[in-house]
């Protein structure tokens, strides 16, 4: 009796296993499997071009091989001192792009601050010495010069920053944490946004991008799709040290305006105004009985200032206006170039994009009646105010 179960069994399983073996023939014969891995490409595909997969990529491939010769990277020497005052040499890196065949490069001040050498590798790795040419600490930007040494020098175009699109694709070159020739693309994240540099001054207009920006980066250029230099790379926000996405570039537009400045004298020549006063809020304006709620209330004028010589007036008499005490009685600034005053700040701006013999057309309110004035900017000219 077991023997005849045991032998029904033994069929049983080798019936099921011939079943599964003619199954899997049939299977096979119609569906033959793909094979796990081959050996190598095959004559077809060996034979064929790398063709890039889009329009866009064949785009950054095009502009990183015809630019990335033209971005540097700057290695800068200063001097530190340890605690027992010893001299200590410290080096610092970014990046800058060369503008011109004369060996000018374009980059960003604090790339250079305080350096006593220079040196820069160009693309096929060769390393020659620098010197700073002009700087401009306000706006963060720099100009360094190197000796071309009888070879032909590549150059990156200048383009324009005035009709930029948010959304638009831009492309980075540099040198993040000493890696040359690091291609990263985005777009453009917002405009007009207002960095502060080392010095304290605003940059308005700058670029805001999410185009990876890192350490060593600093003073590369942010080019468009044609592959022109629209922004210098300057700073990133980030929490933790590295890129998040958020990389602010100093507009071109801005460094065209002081480049000749920088390479001719070395220096920004830069028209400015000696007044004080206060802002003038809409309580303040009813508690002074004004027909006017916004501008700057001028409190006091320099006889070598611009705006003096233009004849505005500044304040004649102190008064307690609630527990400050102001001069008031002088003219009210409320406009300058078509654009609405309210702050010191706001009539700087105005001021900061104009250049020395330039004329700014003010509005101003005095004894209740509107005044239009033509104020010639004149140059700073005592040590010190360059900054």
């Amino acid at each position: 009796m077991i023997t005849l179960r045991l032998r029904t069994f033994v069929l049983i399983l080798g019936l099921a296993g011939l079943s599964a073996w003619a199954a899997g023939r049939l299977l096979t014969r119609y569906f033959p499997p793909e094979p796990f891995f081959t050996e190598g490409p095959s004559a077809a595909a060996a034979d064929k071009p790398y063709l890039p997969a889009t329009q866009d990529e064949a785009n950054s491939i095009e502009i990183y091989q015809r630019v990335s010769p033209a971005v540097v990277n700057i290695t800068s020497t200063t001097v530190d001192f340890d605690f027992f005052f010893n001299a200590m040499p410290k080096q610092g890196s970014g990046s800058g792009a060369i503008i011109d065949r004369q060996g000018h490069i374009l980059t960003n001040y604090h790339v250079v601050e305080g350096a006593r050498t220079l040196e820069v590798t160009l693309s096929d790795k060769r390393k020659v010495k620098a010197k700073i040419i002009g700087a401009d600490p306000s706006n963060d930007l720099a100009v360094i010069q190197i000796e071309p040494g009888g070879k032909p020098l590549s150059i990156v175009r200048l383009g324009s920053s005035s009709n930029l699109q948010v959304g638009q694709k831009v492309l980075a070159i540099g040198n993040p944490f000493g890696l040359e020739g690091t291609l990263t693309t985005g777009v453009i994240s917002s405009l007009r946004r207002s960095i502060r540099a080392e010095n304290g001054k605003l940059i308005d207009d700058v670029i805001q991008t999410d185009a990876a920006i890192n350490p060593g980066n600093s003073g590369g250029p942010l080019l468009n799709a044609y592959g022109e230099l629209i922004g210098i790379n300057s700073q990133i926000f980030s929490t933790s040290g590295g890129n998040i996405g958020i990389g602010f570039a100093v507009p071109v537009n801005t460094a065209k305006t002081i480049i000749p400045d920088l390479i001719s004298e070395g220096r920004v020549r830069r028209a400015y105004a000696r007044l004080s006063g206060y802002e003038l809020t809409p309580e303040l304006a009813e508690a002074l009985e004004l027909s006017v709620n916004h501008g700057i209330l001028v409190a006091r004028t320099q006889p070598d200032d611009s705006f003096a010589q233009a004849g505005i007036r500044g304040g004649r008499q102190t008064y307690l206006v609630g527990n400050s005490l102001m001069i008031l009685g002088g003219d009210i600034i409320v406009e300058a170039d078509g654009q609405p005053i309210r702050t010191m700040a706001e009539l700087d701006r105005v001021i900061e994009k104009k250049r020395p013999g330039d004329v700014v057309n003010v509005k101003i309110y005095r004894q209740g009646r509107e005044t239009a004035v033509r104020v010639t900017l004149i140059e700073r000219t005592r040590p010190g105010q360059f900054l």
